[in-house]
């Protein structure tokens, strides 16, 4: 449970540094509009932090490091949510700097945030089968 409370504590600082990040680059560069910027906060804060915390309630009842699901969705999920975040930074920082990409560079900023928010799906749909055969084979530490 402590690593996953620690997982979650990290994501946390990283979503206030990237919130930090948001307010400042935008107010130095004078900038007012809608930029993906504001999603890294909200990200990190939701998908990283409030998702390590449930995963740590369900840890302390449950033995979900016996499956080899859990050990997947730990991997998958902790690569997808910062590929996801940082694709998101840097398209927010193309915004905001008013940068012209080629279309290339543009599909890939968005094909490699894509990858990792398919990251992220396959990471929650590999906790939900771990927690459904911890149910199912009433796994439970009590």
């Amino acid at each position: 449970m402590k690593k996953y409370l620690n997982i979650s504590l990290i994501y946390a600082i990283a979503a206030m540094v990237g919130g930090v990040f948001y307010r400042e680059f935008t107010k130095y560069n004078d900038f007012t509009g809608v930029t993906a910027l504001g999603k890294v906060h909200a990200h990190l804060f939701l998908l990283g932090m409030l998702m390590f915390l449930i995963v740590a309630l369900f840890a302390a009842h449950n033995h979900l490091t016996k499956f080899k699901t859990f050990r997947a969705f730990l991997w998958t999920y902790n690569i997808g949510v910062p590929v996801t975040a940082i694709m998101l930074l840097v398209r927010g920082v193309v915004q905001v700097a008013g940068l012209s990409l080629s279309p290339g560079v543009s599909a890939a900023i968005s094909g490699i945030a894509g990858i990792g928010h398919i990251l992220v799906g396959t990471g929650i749909i590999l906790l939900l089968v771990t927690l459904k055969k911890a149910a199912k084979n009433g796994e439970s530490a009590y």
